[in-house]
Order: structure tokens, then sequence, then C-alpha cells
């Protein structure tokens, strides 16, 4: 993939909008200082020109009639010790919605064009001041929902991920000269490496290889979290559990069945795990049409996620609701919840049989926030289930690499089996650059345009 430095410069608010202490407007590009001096008076001309990387106080003005738009700190740093690599210039003005605004249409008016999503930091990877692994870590820290999942996105923003499959680039690609330089000169002497030899180093990577797929689940749930579906029949509590989990009342909790008709969707941490828990509609026969669509999307949520939360009232028998809700979530990792553990039980187990055997069983009140510690504990419990246990210092969370890795392995096994047959060495060598392109993936090396614009589209406007 070809990396071209760009030629024009871009502007974008880099901090929410909204009122607050402040807001940032940010500039790259080769004539980011130039429109920077046309928008902004300084209080105090310095003695010399602008040094780079140091504040200035002044004032951000319309060019075309001096009207004042708001006192700023603005920073002029000069590439290419930048984010980007290029001029940048940052304004630092009081964040409302309008100075934001104004600041913008100024500098934009003054030649910068609006940046796209994720353009920042696409052009510090173009100009090779990141890779592509480092710059999915800057919207990995953004979205980090727990302290764990922000620590695997600073390990692969710190290049480690990038370092081991640049480490196995080289290795393949020192291989890789040692096969074609076989093919291409057979006569000549050059230093030779023996079929089993290039076979047993295959299969070492192809080990290293597997441990990184294999890391995979683990990095995926820190990342991206688990989806928890809290299902029961009307009025046993759900909304009440979750209001409880997230210390807060997000959903209105009545004495009326089927109170709530849509999916409420929130996330919780639970020991370092992002938990985007859903609080459903009650499973039963609806009673009207919006309830029908409510008791829908619960089971589509059903289907979807990673665990259920079956609610159940312990104050009461079991029902035929019950019995339905059973059948719906056969199959699942069910946690089982038994509610209103505050008033007297008359609830028979007998209704969970075999098959939730070896489901948790947490007695719970809601209400008063009883069990709610165990409850957690179980919810661990259950996701974990033996996949947390890697220790690496290096793993994956994101399934474009592993994805990538499990080609590269492919391509690997492939060539192994070649030699194994004594197939010629074209053939290995065919296998041995495919491995390479498909490593190059992760790290942006052989990245299509396609790939960079669907990573960079996720990110927000000003990053």
């Amino acid at each position: 993939m070809t990396k071209k430095l760009s030629e024009d410069t871009i502007a974008a608010i880099s901090t929410p909008l909204g009122m607050g202490g402040i807001g940032v407007v940010r500039l790259s590009g080769p004539q980011a200082w130039e429109i920077a001096q046309r928008v902004f008076r300084p209080k105090k001309e310095p003695k010399n020109s602008f040094l780079s990387h140091r504040f200035y106080l002044g004032e951000v003005i319309h060019p075309a009639d001096q009207k004042v738009i708001d006192e700023v700190l603005l920073v002029y740093m000069r590439h290419p010790h930048t984010y980007t690599r290029e001029d940048v210039v940052e304004i630092q003005c009081h964040s409302g919605l309008l100075i934001l605004r104004e600041i913008l249409e100024v500098v934009l008016q003054c030649g910068a064009r609006l940046a796209e999503p994720g353009e920042f930091t696409k052009r510090a990877f173009l100009n090779g001041r990141i890779d592509l692994t480092q710059a999915e870590a800057v919207i990995d820290l953004i979205n980090a929902k727990t302290r764990q999942a922000l620590e695997l996105a600073n390990k692969q923003r710190s290049g480690k991920l990038a370092g081991q499959i640049q480490q196995f680039r080289e290795e393949l690609l020192e291989l890789l000269t040692y096969v074609e330089a076989s093919i291409d000169f057979p006569e000549e002497e050059i230093p030779e490496i023996s079929s089993q030899e290039l076979r047993q180093r295959l299969q070492n990577m192809s080990k290293q290889i597997q441990q990184l797929i294999s890391s995979y689940e683990e990095g995926r749930i820190f990342r991206e979290g688990i989806s928890a579906v809290i299902v029961g029949k009307p009025n046993v509590g759900k909304s009440s559990l979750l209001n409880a989990l997230l210390g807060e009342e997000r959903a209105i909790v009545t004495s009326i069945p089927g109170t709530t008709r849509d999916v409420i969707e929130e996330f919780i941490n639970v020991q370092g795990i992002p938990l985007k828990i859903l609080d459903t509609a009650g499973l039963r026969h609806a009673q009207d049409i919006i309830e029908e669509e409510g008791v829908r999307r619960t089971k589509k949520c059903l289907q979807e996620a990673d665990l259920i939360i079956w609610v159940l009232d312990g104050s009461a028998p079991a029902s035929t609701e019950d019995f339905y809700i059973l059948t719906a979530i056969q199959g699942k990792n069910i946690v089982i919840v038994i509610n209103k553990n505050d008033l007297p039980q008359r609830l028979s187990l007998d209704l969970l049989g075999p098959e939730l055997a070896s489901s948790p069983i947490i007695s719970i009140s809601a209400l008063y926030g009883h069990g709610l510690a165990e409850l957690k504990e179980a919810i661990a419990t259950t996701i974990i289930k033996n996949k947390l246990t890697n220790s690496a210092e290096v793993i994956i969370s994101n399934l474009r690499h592993k994805n990538a890795l499990v080609s590269a392995q492919e391509a690997l096994n492939q060539a192994q089996e070649g030699l194994g047959k004594n197939l010629s060495y074209e053939f290995i060598a065919l296998d041995l650059r495919q491995a390479i392109e498909a490593l190059g993936e992760i790290i942006g090396a052989t990245a299509s345009e396609d790939v960079l614009e669907r990573i960079f589209s996720r990110f927000c406007i000003g990053k």
C-alpha cells in the first residue's frame, strides 16, 4: 500500500459538543499555521517568532471584520514531532456549542476542510507515526469501559502486538529469501537451509501464531464485553434487578405487569468484564400489539445473548409462564436468580430439571439489594468458565487480527505439507508470500484502502 503525505489541511472540533470548561479545535496539515495566524490575535506579540509546542494567550477573530469570537490558548506544533507528523495547531477555547462552531467555521473559511471521521489518526498511520494496530488501539482506548479493557488497549497502543507480528514477518522474509535463492540460483554456492530445518521453523512459528489466536476469546471479552439478557415473566422484578445492579433508577418499576415494553440496554462492570445488560419485556402471551413487539424483541435478544439471567419470583409458585421461559432458554449459559427473598418463599425448584443442574442459583432481594455481590460473582464465574487464563504479554482482541492470523497459519501449514510431499520450492515460496501478506494486513503493511476506510470510519470526527 502506497502512503502519500496529504497536501490539504483538515480541521475539526476534537472535544464533545456542549457546555464545559474547555473545548478544542484542531488543525493538521501544511497550512495549519498559516490559517491560525489569520484567525488568532495574540495578547502580547512574542519577541521572536512563535515557538513550537508553546502555548500563547490571545483571541480568535473573524478575519473579515476583526470581531472577537473567544479568548483562547493556542499551541502550534511543528512537524514531525506531532500526532500526525504534520504541522498541528490546537485552539483551546471555552466549551460552548456556538463558540466551537464559530471557530471551526472561520478556520474552514480560511482554507481548511472539515476532517473525516478518524482522519487525524489515519494521517498518523499514513505518515508512519503508528501502525494499524496502534491506530485501532486508539478507538479501543476511547471505548474502554473497564480498567482491564483500558490496559489491553494500552498494550496494543504501545506496539507490543505490532512488534510480535513484525518479528514473524521478518523471519518469514528471511526464509523466503533462502527459498527464492534456491529457486533462482541452483548452481551458485549460497547458504543453504535444509527442507527439514525449514519445516521445523515453520512449525515453531505456527505454534506461536496459534497461541495468539487462542488468546482472542479472552481479549474479545475484555474489549467488547458480554451480552447478558434479564428474562422472566412479568412482575418478577427484572427492572428492579437492573436498577439494583446499576445503582440508579434506570428502568420504571411498578406493580403493573408488562410495564417494560422495550429492551433497555446498559453497561456494568463485573470483575473487570464489561457486561452489556438488557432488561426485556416479560415473556408471555402478549395482550396487545405493543407488548407483542416487546416480546418479539425479547426473543431476538435471547438468541444473540452470551448469558441469560433468568429471574424467578421466590414468593410465588411456579407458573405455566415460567415453564414457557424454561423452554425458550434451553442450551444457553444461564444464571438463575430467585428474587424477593425478603418475602416468605413458595417457589419449588423442581421445575428446573436436570438440564439446568450446572447453572448457579442465587437468592436475592432486588428491592433491598440483598445477594447482589453473590450474583455478580456467579455472573463472572459463568462467563469465564476457564476462558480467562491467558497470562501472555501479548493477546489479541480484534476479530480482524484473528482472521488474518488464521490465514497466515493456514498458509504456513500448507507450506509444511508441501515440504513433507517434497513439492517444488516454487509452491513453498507462494505459501510463504501468502503468510507474509496476511500478517502485513494486521499492521497495515499490506492492508487495502477498503480495510482502512472501514477501520477509520469507526472513529469520531476530530480524532
